[in-house]
């Protein structure tokens, strides 16, 4: 008789049964979560380590109550620092409760009953960038912790992984979420150093491309303990030859925006601009109880959301350089582009494109904008105006730093 159970609870195993999940038998990612670039808000950039339940209350109640939710941002993700510096007796991590007096969970709860989705951080390491405990042998045990508070999306770091391999260490937090069942985001924060977009399709659905931003144009922050962050154009210039591999569901992540920190506004509308030619997920990094209308205004224009959740999901490409003017191009649906012209110098510089003369062509995935034979239709999208057609060659003059970004539509 024993035998025969034995047998039984065997074949129940085999098929799935009394795991707890449907998904005990099945590695890799949950896929279809990110089909376009995910929109949220990151607590890392603004506040590092300094984080507690009313912050994010009051983060949660202002992205709904200005519109920001409407425009698309729907994830709150509490970076580094949420922690304990201990793991309790059970080897489980500890939400800090000086921090959050009521609990993770309630936390969670509040944040979803706004009707927006809540992330976490942790890191592959033995320890997270700031010392609190890392994931390193605990991976199934957190996946099951983070699906049992039901967060929504897991930013994943690659600090104090001395003597492991990123793909492993990676699959392996992939693999468990999976397992775990709650269908969660998974964003791979490698910085690039392992080439993540060569071998993150099946693991994640974002994988960073670079180290920290830093709030500049194209400045590097060079930090005392050896290492850099960079200025957000240094950053769009940094890797050759990715755009390739960054599609719906696994896109190249280029670290989240620093719009309304400490650049000027004319900055921020760039660097906006740039994320969305980029198809980068937009993850805000300031405190928006001291937003300006100004910021708010960058991070709402539905015109360049449009650009960047275009359900093609294809990432730009600098297309040519005029006179210190980097012209950069995105196909979208439909046949229409997106084009944007950047001012990298220090002074004030006119354009004159003639279409006629720049057939457009993409060659990692094969679109291509005949301008002899197609007429487009050109729309401003920072001012929100039509400006002409094709037929004529574009002008305009760009202050430094700044930027103009149209749609032309077939």
């Amino acid at each position: 008789m024993k035998n025969t159970l034995l047998l039984i609870a065997l074949s129940l195993a085999s098929f799935g049964f009394g795991q707890g999940n449907t998904h005990k038998q099945q590695g890799g990612k949950f896929d279809g979560l990110a089909m376009t670039p995910p929109m949220g808000w990151n607590s890392w950039n603004t506040f590092a380590t300094n984080i507690d339940e009313k912050l994010v209350k009051e983060t949660a109640d202002i992205m709904v109550s200005s519109g920001l939710v409407t425009a698309g941002y729907n994830y709150i993700v509490l970076d580094d620092g949420w922690m304990t510096h201990e793991r309790d007796e059970n080897g489980d991590l500890v939400p800090d409760p000086i921090k959050f007096p009521n609990g993770m969970k309630a936390l969670i709860d509040y944040v979803h009953n706004k009707g927006l989705k809540f992330g976490l951080y942790n890191c592959a390491g033995t320890k997270t960038c700031a010392g609190y405990p890392g994931t390193r042998g605990y991976e199934y045990q957190d996946a099951r912790f983070y699906a049992k508070l039901g967060i929504d999306f897991l930013k994943y770091d690659w600090c104090n992984t001395e003597g492991i391999t990123a793909k492993e260490a990676y699959t392996t937090m992939s693999n468990a979420l999976k397992t775990a069942g709650r269908p969660i985001v998974f964003s791979l924060c490698e910085w690039g150093d392992n080439q993540p977009w060569e071998w993150g399709k099946p693991i994640g659905n974002l994988w960073r491309i670079s180290g920290d931003i830093y709030p500049c144009f194209d400045c590097e922050f060079k930090h005392p303990e050896n290492w850099s962050s960079w200025g957000f154009m240094k950053i769009a210039d940094m890797r050759k030859d990715i755009r390739k591999y960054s599609e719906p569901d696994h896109w190249n992540d280029f670290d989240m925006m620093e719009v309304g920190n400490e650049m000027n506004a004319t900055e921020d509308k760039t660097h906006f601009a740039m994320w969305c030619m980029l198809a980068s997920p937009l993850f805000t990094g300031n405190d928006y109880r001291k937003m300006s209308k100004e910021t708010l205004a960058i991070l709402t224009n539905k015109e360049l959301l449009s650009v960047n959740q275009d359900k093609l999901g294809i990432q730009g490409f600098k297309y040519a350089i005029l006179d210190g003017v980097e012209v950069w191009l995105k196909p979208l649906s439909d046949g229409a582009w997106a084009v944007t012209f950047v001012n990298r110098t220090e002074t004030v510089k006119k354009v004159n494109f003639d279409w006629n003369k720049n057939n457009f062509k993409d060659v990692d995935f094969g679109y291509e904008a005949d301008f002899a034979k197609t007429t487009f239709k050109i729309k401003d999208l920072w001012k929100n105006k039509e400006a002409g057609n094709t037929k004529k060659i574009f002008s305009t003059t760009i202050a430094s730093h700044d930027v103009v970004t149209l749609k032309l539509i077939p």
